[in-house]
């Protein structure tokens, strides 16, 4: 609207100087189930998450392929 731009530590300083700051909530949720979590860590997140790369051994620049 104004064509202003912002860095992200200039919005925060804005923020702050106007009295904003982190919120955290200040205890629990008491619906919270852990065991719960813990199942859904274990059996869900691993079909959710991205296989890792495998780690080969290459070289550090997409530029310059390796000798061999």
């Amino acid at each position: 609207m104004f064509h202003v731009g912002y860095t992200v530590q200039g919005v925060w300083k804005l923020l702050r100087r106007h009295g904003w700051s982190a919120q955290m909530p200040a205890r629990r949720a008491l619906e919270r189930d852990d065991g719960a979590i813990e199942v859904w860590k274990r059996e869900v997140w691993p079909q959710i998450k991205p296989p890792r790369r495998p780690g080969t051994a290459g070289y550090a620049s997409r530029t310059r392929q390796t000798r061999g």
